[in-house]
């Protein structure tokens, strides 16, 4: 198993848990960026089911955005939780920490959140 931090970067005289020490990985950088991506398009379909579709199945009685944004979102997701999870395993995340970040995807505006407090503490430079 790899670690998330680059093994040069062990000799440096900071504590051991400073995130602005750390040199990720190339392979965590990859999770990173596609944990973003998938949190970013999960938060705006979230907020679209929200502020469109249901307002409009609701009070509009038209389920037509409903059928489409729905479904579409649920698939969207569960490619949320499988990054989630693939980023997790390579930076060895508490199970509580990777079920916080993982129901990010269930409240509105919240992904967008949880993905820059993920960014800020493995890339401190983003």
């Amino acid at each position: 198993m790899t670690s998330p931090v680059d093994p040069a970067q062990s000799a440096d005289t900071t504590p051991a848990g400073s995130a602005a020490a750390a040199t990720i990985t190339p392979d965590v950088a990859g999770a990173l960026t596609r944990y973003r991506i998938i949190a970013y398009i999960v938060g705006v379909m979230l907020l679209l089911l929200v502020c469109l579709a249901m307002p409009l199945k609701y009070a509009a009685d038209n389920p037509s955005a409903m059928n489409v944004i729905g479904p579409l979102h649920g698939f969207l997701y569960v490619i949320y939780l499988l990054g989630t999870l693939d980023l997790g395993r390579r930076v060895h995340w508490s199970l509580g920490k990777l079920v916080l970040i993982a129901l990010a995807g269930t409240i509105p505006f919240l992904s967008f959140y949880a993905e820059r407090k993920v960014t800020h503490e493995l890339h401190p430079t983003s």
